[in-house]
């Protein structure tokens, strides 16, 4: 109960904090969406993937909806900074709770909620010419949801440590906007230039990209990425999820006891 009952209320306090600011649905699932349309219109008709059997538009589905995910994470951690400024951790950093539930409740609330809206997208999957299929579109979706509370908690760790919004901002921008870019969720990875795949397999978001595409674009996955199988980018993205959730717990543990 000493973990589950202070994490149930972070958790709980970040559904609430979402529900009243609708804005955030807008901000976060609209630019993606505009940049399927617009950028994936655009390309279609230059793009050859597959001898041209495979549309810019389908191409570009998975990495819109990491995109969903990247911008929803993004927005639930700058409650980090605010929370701060009000005073509001500083009480929960006083009591007697442990650090893994306050990473749980934060983490945990602003992945569903990330996760949530990128589900909803998947269920567009038709519309940009992808099958969806019970048991592999679940598969996706569980994979979504490590994407979701990798990035999170990544934002977490570094919102903990930034003072201010805009700070923040400045530092997703550089750090988490380039990762998604070189993941092959904009450009496939196949016959890219190698110090850009070098850079691509350094990148832990590469990996959850792929995995998701492979799940929910089998053919196109095999098609855009160098791995041989999905097993490579599956067993990677669990090891970056535990990953991020270290980080994000050493930031509170580091913070407690300065």
């Amino acid at each position: 109960m000493a973990f589950l009952a202070p994490a149930t209320a972070l958790f709980q306090r970040e559904l609430v904090r979402f529900g009243r600011q609708p804005s955030r649905i807008v901000s976060a699932a609209g630019s993606p969406l505009l940049f399927w349309l617009l950028i994936g219109s655009g390309l279609s008709g230059t793009f050859r993937l597959g001898g041209g059997g495979v549309s810019y538009l389908e191409y570009f589905f998975p990495g819109t909806v990491v995109l969903l995910v990247l911008f929803s994470a993004i927005f639930s951690t700058i409650s980090v900074i605010e929370e701060r400024q009000a005073g509001f951790l500083q009480g929960v950093l006083a009591a007697p709770v442990a650090p893994d539930a306050i990473v749980a409740g934060k983490v945990f609330g602003g992945a569903a909620l990330a996760w949530a809206q990128g589900a909803v997208l998947v269920l567009l999957a038709p519309l940009a010419g992808s099958r969806l299929h019970l048991r592999s579109g679940a598969a996706a979706l569980g994979v979504l949801a490590l994407v979701a509370i990798t990035l999170t908690a990544t934002g977490f760790a570094c919102a903990w440590r930034v003072s201010s919004t805009q700070g923040f901002h400045g530092i997703m921008n550089l750090l988490l906007v380039p990762m998604w870019l070189l993941s092959g969720a904009f450009f496939p990875l196949s016959g890219v230039p190698t110090w850009l795949l070098a850079l691509a397999w350094a990148n832990p978001m590469t990996y959850g990209v792929a995995a998701f595409r492979r799940l929910l674009q089998p053919q196109v996955g095999a098609l855009a990425d160098p791995f041989p199988s999905l097993l490579l980018p599956l067993v990677l993205t669990v090891l970056f999820a535990v990953a991020a959730w270290l980080l994000a717990r050493l930031a509170v543990v580091r913070r407690r006891e300065a």
